[in-house]
Parts: structure tokens; sequence; C-alpha cells
């Protein structure tokens, strides 16, 4: 146990060190290099320079966005693999991100956007989230208890509803509707607009704030349904609230950034692997390891074909894909 405890320790201090080196590379990267010695001097200088203007405007707000949105989708696969005690659940598996991107596809098709401005386009993925959030857990729902086989299921099909809703609306859409809906899907943190970059923010800080309300009650989880119901924890309210909490954090990450895939899967599974089962030091891990993950995988969109920019949804699925298919080869990842 001692040992345990401080290799989580290490972990910890490790992870904070990558993520302040992760968002000084993000800084300093880009089409127009800025040297890290020049970074500080340009932020806290009176003139309003080229450099200054980059930073503050372009580079700035999509690492705050990166930093919310990868400890988010973390924070939430984390939440439900333990729920479900199954390392294959990830995020999207309920079917939100189907709705999401439902909701953004008739937000583009009925022009919604030229009423309420760019605002429209996360506040349609969000409505679409959430009603796939409420139905999934009506449906579940049976004689007052919510089962999560059920809730797994329904998901999955709605997600498959969703897709093929969004594929019908693509083959019946106009050609610059179909870029439009095509490049959301894939994934970007190219948002400037600050409201949004905040309310991102302030959900990913509140989201891991309240889990650690539950971390305890992850644990007996972990051993079961009926023990944890034996030592003491309400199972049904228990996964009603992580349930809530892990969808509003998925829900609100796609709304803003698009479908950003692997990251709630193979950050928590790889967390698990050094950290162990124990939610009080997962928890925080998974979360800063999510956001170092996503922070460098958009450094490497904007760099790869500089100045052009990959969907950063593109770098996560290959690299989180391909670590995902060596790991599970090696035996490191136990289904």
């Amino acid at each position: 146990m001692k040992s345990q405890t401080t290799t989580n320790l290490i972990t910890m201090v490790v992870l904070i060190l990558l993520l302040i080196g992760a968002c000084t590379l993000a800084l300093c990267t880009g089409s127009a290099n800025i040297p890290l010695h020049d970074i500080f001097g340009t932020l806290f200088s009176d003139t309003n320079s080229v450099e200054k203007s980059i930073i503050l405007s372009i580079r700035l707000p999509r690492l705050l966005l990166g930093l919310a949105v990868g400890g988010s989708l973390s924070l939430a696969g984390t939440l439900l693999q333990g729920m479900f005690r199954n390392p294959l659940v990830e995020p999207y598996t309920l079917g939100i991100s189907g709705g999401a991107s439902l909701g953004v596809c008739l937000n583009i098709i009925f022009q919604w956007y030229s009423l309420i401005g760019v605002i429209a386009y996360p506040l349609s993925g969000f409505l679409g989230a959430m009603a796939v959030i409420f139905l999934v857990y009506v449906l579940s729902r049976n004689a007052g208890s919510l089962k999560t086989n059920s809730m797994l299921l329904t998901g999955v099909m709605i997600s498959f509803v969703s897709a093929s809703l969004v594929m019908f609306i693509m083959a019946i859409s106009k050609s610059q509707d179909i870029h439009a809906i095509v490049f959301w899907i894939m994934g970007s943190l190219d948002v400037t607009n600050s409201a949004l970059v905040a309310i991102a923010i302030i959900g990913a800080l509140a989201g891991l704030a309240i889990t650690y309300r539950f971390c305890l009650d992850l644990n007996a989880l972990a051993l079961g349904e009926e023990d944890a119901f034996h030592l003491g924890i309400n199972v049904d309210r228990t996964k009603t609230w992580l349930f809530i909490i892990a969808s509003m954090l998925t829900g609100l990450s796609v709304s803003v950034a698009g479908i950003i895939g692997f990251v709630g899967l193979v950050v928590p599974h790889f967390m698990r692997m050094i950290t162990g089962a124990d939610h009080r030091w997962l928890l925080l891990a998974a979360f800063l390891a999510g956001a170092v993950f996503l922070v460098l995988c958009d450094v490497a969109a904007r760099t790869i074909i500089a100045p052009l920019e990959l969907p950063v949804g593109v770098i996560t699925g290959i690299i989180g894909g391909v670590v995902f298919i060596y790991a599970l080869g090696k035996r490191q990842i136990v289904l």
C-alpha cells in the first residue's frame, strides 16, 4: 500500500510537469514560431504586437479548451468505466455524441446559425446531447431503479439511429452543408469565443470537484452492486449521479469541440494501469493525463501539415487506436 501511494504521488508530479510542458509547447508552436524566452515578455508587454495577438487570440483559447475538453472526456470515461465495470465503455457509447451530431446537423440544414450566430453550433449540439441523455435515462429505468445493462444497450441503439439520421441528412444536403457537417464531426479546438471557452473550463473543474464526492462509492461499485449495497452505498442514487455528471461533461465537450474520439477510452485505461483502481488517485490522474494528451494532439494537428491544420479528432483517433491495439497485443490491457 505504501509503495503504491509513493508511485501515485510520483505519477501526479510527473503529470503536472507534463501538463506545464504541453502548455508551453502549445503556446510556442504553430505556423508562426514564437521562442520560449519571448513568450512571457510578449504576454506582459504594453505594446500590441502580432505575436501577442496570436498568443492571446488564437493559441491561448484553444489551449484552455484543449485542457478542459481533454480532462472532461477522460474523466467521463473513468466514471462510466467504473460505473459499468466495463473497460470498453467510453463517453460516446451512450449515444451522446450521436445526439450532439444530430443537433448540429439540424442547425446547419435549417440555418439556425443565421438567426443567433456562431453560438448556434454549441447550443444545438448541447441540446441534442441532453435530449439523448434524457431519453437513455427514461428508457433505462425499470421499477424505480436504473439498470446499467439496459442503459448501455439503449445508448448503443440510439447512437446507431442518430448516426443513420446524420447520414440521411448528409445525403440530402447541399455540398457546402456536407462540408460543414463533416468538419464539425471530425472535431476541432478552433473556438475563439471566450464565453464558450470559459464555460468549458468551469464545467470541467466543477465536474472534477463533484466527482470526488463519489470516489469511495466508485471503489465500492468495483466490488459489485450487491457488495456496494452491503457497504452502505445507495447504488441507484450513485449510478444516477455518475450518469448525469459523465453525460454533462461529455455533452459540454462535444457541443463545443465536436467529436474527439479515444480520449475517454484510452487515457483511463493507462492511468488505471499506473495508479491502480483507487478512484481517489485515478480521477485526478485521468483528468490531468487527458488534458495533456489532447493538448499534445492539437499541437500535432497544427504542425504536421502547417500552415494547414488537421482536425484534432483525426490525430486522437490514430494515436489512441494504435497505442490501444499495441497495449492489447502486449496483454497489458485485460478485457
